[in-house]
Formats: C-alpha cells, sequence, structure tokens
C-alpha cells in the first residue's frame, strides 16, 4: 500500500525560532530543579503552549508541587494550591458571595482558581461533586458564582495530580473531567544517579532560602500568550489531520479497548503536536509529532475491557500496538 505524502511548510519566521528559544530556555531551567523527570518536564510545557490541562499520577513526594511552583516562577505567573480533600466543598475551590453587613449588599470573594497556574493536589481525594467545580472553569476559563461570570488569569492551566487509585480513601475522576485534561502524565521515581544530586541540591541550601531562589522569570504572561498564538497558527496538513483522526478512530474497535476515545482525543492530538512542533522552532506538524504526544494524549480517554485489566495491561501497551500499526503518512 502507497503510503500518503504529506506537504511542508517552509514558513519559519525569526519569531518562531526566538520562540522556541525561550521555550528551551525554560525547560532547562525546570529541568535544574526537578531533576530526573526531564520528559515531565517537557510534556508539561507543551500542554501549555497548547492551551490544555494536565493530569499528573505518582505517589507524593516527587516534586508535583515544586514542578507548578517552578514554571510559574519562569514566567512570573500567579500560582495557588489546592489541597483536595473529602470535606472541601466547590466554594472553597472557585469563590462564594458573602452578604458586607456595613454596605449592606453582597460581595463576591474569588477563589484560589483565580490564577495563572492551578496545582489542584490529589484531585481524587475529594468526591465528584466537588472535583465538578473545575469543569466550568477548565473549558471556559471563566467562573460563575451568584449568576455572574468572573475571567480568570491568562493564561490559565490546571495541573492537578492524583494518587494511584488502588490508594484507600480516592474517588475516581468523572469521564467528563478526565476528557477535559489534555494529558495525563506519569511521575516515576528518578534514577538512582538523578536522586542522588537532587538531595545533594536541596541538602546543600542555605536554612531559610528557597530552593527555587535562583530561578528567574525568562518571560512574562503576555509572552506565554503570544506562544500560544504561535502554536495555533503551526502549518498542519490535511495528511496530519487525517493520521490523528485514524488513530483516534482505531481505538474505538481495538480488541481489548471497550471504550475508546471521542473527538476531543482528535482535537488534543493536533493541539499538542502543534506546541511540539513550535517547541522543536518548526513552523508546521510532522506525524512524529503527532507520535510523540499521543500516548498522554489517549492514555485517559480510553478504558479497558474486563480481561485486559485482570492480565495487569495498562492502557499504554495497547497505543504502542496502535501507533506501530496504523499507517503514517511521509513527508
Amino acid at each position: 500500500m502507497t503510503e500518503p505524502q504529506i506537504s511542508v511548510s517552509t514558513t519559519d519566521s525569526g519569531q518562531l525560532q526566538e520562540g522556541a528559544s525561550v521555550v528551551r530556555q525554560v525547560n532547562q531551567a525546570l529541568k535544574s530543579v526537578l531533576i530526573g523527570q526531564d520528559e515531565v518536564v517537557e510534556q508539561v510545557l507543551i500542554a501549555l503552549l497548547a492551551g490544555g490541562h494536565v493530569l499528573l499520577e505518582g505517589v507524593p513526594g516527587l516534586g508535583k508541587t515544586l514542578l507548578v511552583r517552578a514554571l510559574a516562577k519562569t514566567f512570573g505567573g500567579g500560582f495557588a494550591r489546592i489541597q483536595f480533600t473529602p470535606d472541601l466543598m466547590p466554594s472553597d475551590i472557585t469563590g462564594h458571595a458573602l452578604y458586607n453587613m456595613e454596605a449592606r449588599k453582597f460581595e463576591v470573594r474569588k477563589g484560589p482558581v483565580f490564577t495563572n497556574l492551578l496545582l489542584a493536589d490529589e484531585i481524587n481525594r475529594a468526591p465528584a461533586k466537588t472535583q465538578a467545580a473545575l469543569l466550568e472553569v477548565m473549558q471556559e476559563h471563566q467562573v460563575t458564582i451568584e449568576g455572574r461570570s468572573f475571567t480568570v488569569g491568562q493564561p490559565f492551566m490546571v495541573l492537578a495530580t492524583q494518587n494511584p487509585i488502588e490508594q484507600e480513601g480516592t474517588y475516581p475522576l468523572p469521564e467528563a473531567e478526565l476528557d477535559r485534561f489534555m494529558f495525563k502524565l506519569r511521575m516515576d521515581y528518578p534514577a538512582q544517579d538523578d536522586e542522588v544530586e537532587l538531595v545533594r541540591r536541596v541538602t546543600d541550601v542555605v536554612r531559610d532560602q528557597d530552593y527555587l531562589a535562583g530561578l528567574t522569570a525568562l518571560i512574562t504572561p503576555e509572552g506565554i500568550l503570544q506562544l500560544q498564538k504561535q502554536a495555533r497558527m503551526v502549518t498542519t496538513d490535511r495528511q496530519i489531520l487525517d493520521y490523528a483522526v485514524r488513530l483516534v478512530s482505531a481505538t474505538r474497535d481495538w480488541r481489548g479497548i471497550s471504550r475508546g476515545a471521542g473527538p476531543r482525543g482528535s482535537i488534543g492530538l493536533v493541539q499538542a503536536a502543534r506546541a511540539a512542533a513550535l517547541i522543536q522552532g518548526r513552523g508546521f506538524v510532522l506525524p512524529d509529532d503527532i507520535k510523540r504526544v499521543a500516548k498522554p494524549v489517549l492514555r485517559h480517554r480510553i478504558m479497558l475491557g474486563a480481561e485486559m485489566e485482570i492480565e495487569g495491561i495498562r492502557p499504554d501497551r495497547l497505543l504502542e500496538d496502535i501507533l506501530e500499526q496504523v499507517d503514517a503518512p511521509r513527508p
């Protein structure tokens, strides 16, 4: 069978290269403080430039909070953290209206969601009702309080962490909320050499000095918005769009998958691939960009059949099979 060919844009501008250079500087700065998590750092940056949200799974103590704090510091953005607990209320996230006795009127007190980077820590320790408070702001970047809509900061990104679902006291995330996360990433333990270096740096920090004190702002929030705009303008050939849709369609009737990804999976693939191309300094998307982001975009959007669960097979295994067997266009 003849492989489909794609056309390649050559519209590489100085502005594109300049943006890619800044992103690489941010990438290096984050890797200097979050040692041994290079892949996670890069994928979080891709999600940020694509305007998406990230669900990060891993045991406590691997540096998830550190990553969000460091990222906010590199572009001078606002940072807020919400610790999700079983008794957390939706208004604790979004805010609420409070009656001012002196002024004799209701005043809106905005919640921690009004920031640039929101860390929703251990999101699956709160019940679905509380988790659902994030649905509107993740999709529309606004919050409705007492019938009034308030826009959150721009850029805006939710980075939610969850403990492995088998841990005690966790609730599964609703499907509607899962689908709003562009990426699901897994943070594993660092390699031994990386952990030694991490321990050395942290323990060498002078008492009362912030571990992130050496980080400086490399770009402004407005600069991030400009990079997001550039990512949306990256050329995506029709054959690339077709390839992304074929990958997602394959999940819907693949052996071992009981429920495949929906159209939001195809959209997420293309948006993330554009951001990945931008980071590489390219003004066009290649099939390798789609492959690079396929697993983080799709792993939380498919449901495995019972036999796969029993055998202990993970979604990534089936996604690798799909990537191998679905023909990619060639440049």
